[in-house]
């Protein structure tokens, strides 16, 4: 089990965000989990500790989602998922610590930039819901289900494909939990042949495993009663300061 006082230092807000986003309140506060974890950790540890906790998660939000969801948007972004996870699993020992940095703060730049210059021109606000396009969300799985494999990041590819789409908050919080439920499941194996789930690395997920129920539901809670304004304001720009500094140190650790 991992004793250093920082890794819980970043580890416990870390879940924390994850869960209020996993009940719901959106991608942001997940994509902080493995950029924040890694500021301690290597990334594939990191991912490796999160994922335990990231499944027992999505069990209390398939329950208070229940119900909920777009069959429609599940049955095109799925197959892809799949395939994403596929690939992940394929090139995982072709790829290394620095470049999984990388990656990782790349996805979470573009998230935040995406975020921000829509809201500086106003792009998705302004936008009419867009119909279905299977090719696209064919895509986007295949993205998110990658980017899910490696950091836990297939948050940004989702709602690149879900969002134009403009469904009610609480058919969208259901259809991501179903979503990225399957995905999570479908990477349980993966990791285990990948020798990722040491004792080491299941003991640390059990010391933050009580955040999770308490953190999810908070997120559920919000959903359903406050506004979400605060929380998405400080999440993206938690994410681009991370994205920043992991681009930064990867880059430095390529370049050396």
């Amino acid at each position: 089990m991992i004793q250093d006082p920082f890794f819980y230092l970043v580890a416990v807000p870390a879940v924390i965000m994850i869960g209020l986003s996993k009940g719901g309140i959106g991608g942001a506060g997940a994509m902080l989990g493995v950029p924040l974890v890694t500021l301690a950790i290597d990334p594939v540890r990191a991912a490796a500790i999160l994922l335990p906790i990231l499944v027992a998660m999505d069990l209390v939000s398939l329950y208070a989602w229940r119900g909920v969801y777009q069959t429609k948007s599940l049955a095109i972004l799925l197959p892809g998922a799949a395939l994403g996870v596929g690939i992940g699993w394929v090139l995982a020992g072709s790829i290394g610590e620095e470049e999984i940095r990388l990656i990782v703060g790349g996805i979470g730049l573009v998230f935040s930039l995406d975020h921000y210059l829509g809201h500086y021109f106003g792009g998705e606000a302004k936008r009419a819901p867009r119909p279905h396009q299977p090719a696209k969300g064919m895509i986007w799985g295949t993205v998110a289900g990658f980017t899910s494999f490696v950091a836990h990041a297939g948050g940004p590819p989702f709602q690149m494909y879900m969002l134009p789409l403009r469904l009610p908050p609480p058919v969208y919080a259901g259809t991501s939990v179903i979503f990225f439920a399957v995905v999570n499941a479908l990477k349980l194996l993966p990791y285990f042949m990948l020798g990722q789930f040491s004792a080491a690395n299941l003991q640390t997920s059990l010391v933050l495993m009580p955040l999770v129920p308490v953190a999810t539901l908070t997120g559920v809670w919000l959903v359903k009663a406050v506004s979400p304004k605060f929380f998405y304001a400080l999440s993206y720009a938690l994410v681009l300061l991370v994205s920043l500094k992991l681009i930064f140190d990867a880059g430095m650790a390529l370049m050396a």
